[in-house]
């Protein structure tokens, strides 16, 4: 008997509208997902599912003490398995923001944008059915 595993990703955003779309996106993708609305809560859920996380996809400005850049330090350190995708229509990322692992996003994005930098940047083992059938 095989056992399907779908992996986890948390979504990170202020904007309900953004939060919601990039779940979809990555719903598509063949992830579930946790969602938070800041970096602060996002840490939360990490201490309880951290283990089944495999992606933190997070905007970078929010409200709270733990905006995106320092999320993504805080997970890298943590949480070393997780791969992460920072988001921003309003940030470039600059040497030293995010961890080495990082990977940076810009916004707007959609669904094939998404999907083609996920299938370069997630390794195998980690990469939900629908991205590893796609051509």
């Amino acid at each position: 008997m095989t056992i399907c595993t779908i992996p986890y990703a948390l979504v990170v955003d202020d904007d309900p509208i953004i939060l919601m779309g990039a779940c979809d996106i990555l719903e598509d993708a063949g992830f579930r997902f946790y969602e938070a609305n800041d970096g602060d809560e996002a840490i939360e859920l990490l201490r309880k599912y951290g283990e089944s996380v495999v992606l933190l996809f997070s905007d970078v400005d929010m409200p709270g003490k733990t905006n995106g850049f320092a999320l993504a330090h805080h997970v890298a350190e943590h949480w070393p398995a997780i791969e992460i995708v920072i988001a921003s229509g309003h940030v470039m990322a600059a040497a030293g923001d995010m961890p080495e692992k990082a990977t940076f996003l810009r916004k707007p994005f959609n669904s094939p944008m998404v999907h083609a930098h996920l299938r370069n940047i997630l390794p195998d083992g980690k990469k939900p059915a629908p991205l590893k059938d796609a051509v």
